[in-house]
């Protein structure tokens, strides 16, 4: 049965949704960029799991039924998560003090195909024809933005390459745990577990290099992240992946601008070439994963 077409109220507030988690994603990006001026990754990222354990807190001050869901039955997998989650996120913070601002969110966007990849290897799922050519043209994409074989080649491309395999370990790892833990459990254990391992790396005196002048950027990746996550989420719940996907890599574009405008980052055909691949990529099997599956002739 095809599905019913979306209102447009519904089409208005995915839009809305989506825009939110578009500025939100920069933000936090944008954040990273200034406060690595001052302060240490580490320090970031400590003022972020803080941050978030704060804000999870004072929801389940309003919501005490939340606290009913944070149990340690899955705790080894939580662990597990979050070290690579941990690991992925310093790695994708030190990219973005390395590398263009499009070119980093550009090659987050292989997340998708290691995901495909990774799904058949540890969950048992089916090689598709689609999913094929979704890590074959994620992977040909990828190779026309990391150049090979030319002088521009960076060592930190090959790092945030890394990072997305890492994040699609921890997207398989956040699917087991959707079985039997809520997203609020998912949430908390993420900044509780991942709090020390920063604050291990900052040192306990970072404390003292924050100041009144690193209030706009701090709010733009600690408030920046859990806002993105908070729009993406609810842009899902209005309308489909096949809606909410494409209007999600409008982020490419908004930053290549972004990093233009405010670093004088040059806007990079190879960049924009090698996105069209991945995306075209994750679009063929979105749309083959969404296509309803006709009804057998009784």
């Amino acid at each position: 049965m095809a599905a019913l077409p979306l209102s447009p109220r519904t089409i208005i507030a995915v839009i809305l949704w989506m825009a939110g988690a578009l500025i939100s994603f920069s933000a936090a990006a944008l954040g990273v960029r200034a406060l690595s001026q001052t302060l240490g990754l580490f320090d970031i990222l400590t003022l972020r799991s803080a941050t978030g354990i704060i804000v999870l807190l004072a929801v389940a001050t309003v919501r005490p039924a939340l606290l009913a869901d944070l149990n340690a039955k899955r705790l080894p997998l939580h662990v597990a998560r979050n070290v690579i989650h941990f690991a992925a996120t310093y790695g994708w913070a030190l990219a973005l003090t390395l590398l263009p601002l499009a070119t980093v969110f550009a090659l987050e966007f292989t997340m998708p195909v290691w995901v495909a990849l990774l799904a058949v290897l540890l969950l048992g799922e089916r090689m598709t024809p689609s999913r094929v050519a979704c890590v074959a043209l994620g992977f040909a994409g990828a190779l026309v933005i990391l150049k090979p074989g030319l002088e521009t080649l960076q060592p930190a491309a090959l790092l945030m390459l890394m990072v997305a395999a890492a994040f699609a370990i921890s997207v398989i790892a956040t699917k087991l745990l959707t079985a039997t833990q809520s997203t609020y459990a998912i949430l908390f254990w993420m900044n509780l577990i991942q709090l020390p391992l920063n604050w291990l790396g900052s040192g306990p005196s970072f404390w003292t290099k924050v100041g009144p002048e690193h209030a706009w950027p701090l709010a733009g990746i600690c408030l920046g992240g859990l806002s993105a996550h908070l729009c993406l989420t609810n842009a899902y719940r209005h309308g489909d992946a096949t809606m909410v996907v494409p209007l999600d890599f409008l982020r490419i574009p908004l930053i290549a601008l972004i990093g233009w405008r405010l670093y004088d980052e040059p806007l990079d055909p190879f960049v924009f070439l090698g996105s069209a691949l991945i995306i075209a990529g994750i679009l063929w099997n979105l749309r083959a994963e969404t296509r309803p599956v006709p009804a057998r002739p009784a």
